[in-house]
This record gives structure tokens, C-alpha cells and sequence, in this order.
């Protein structure tokens, strides 16, 4: 691997944080066909926190 090349903390945080939306928008597919109103909601919740917590992480790199 050469230098510089490598996934420091805050882009591991971010791979997580893509990694919690997309299962999160996989579970809303999964809601659906099952017509759970509970799963979709869990779902939406999974998926406004991914986005807050990286608005926020985004945020604090930047200043």
C-alpha cells in the first residue's frame, strides 16, 4: 500500500455510516413487501440517524 493510501478514522466512519443507509433502505424494500409499519419505521429512523450522524461528522472535519 503506498503512503497516504489508507482508510483513516473518520473514512471508516463514513463506510459504516453508507454501509447503516444501505441496509436501512434495503429493510424499507423489506417493510413494504411485508407491509409492516413497524420495520419501516425502525427503517426510517436507521436511516435519518446515518445521515445526521454524518452531517454532523462532515461538520466537525470541516472546522
Amino acid at each position: 500500500m503506498l503512503e497516504g493510501e489508507g482508510m483513516d478514522r473518520y473514512k471508516v466512519y463514513f463506510l459504516l455510516l453508507a454501509t447503516l443507509a444501505v441496509f436501512s433502505i434495503a429493510g424499507i424494500g423489506v417493510a413494504v413487501a411485508e407491509r409492516s409499519f413497524l420495520i419501516a419505521v425502525v427503517c426510517l429512523v436507521g436511516l435519518y440517524a446515518a445521515f445526521a450522524v454524518a452531517r454532523k461528522l462532515r461538520g466537525r472535519i470541516e472546522s
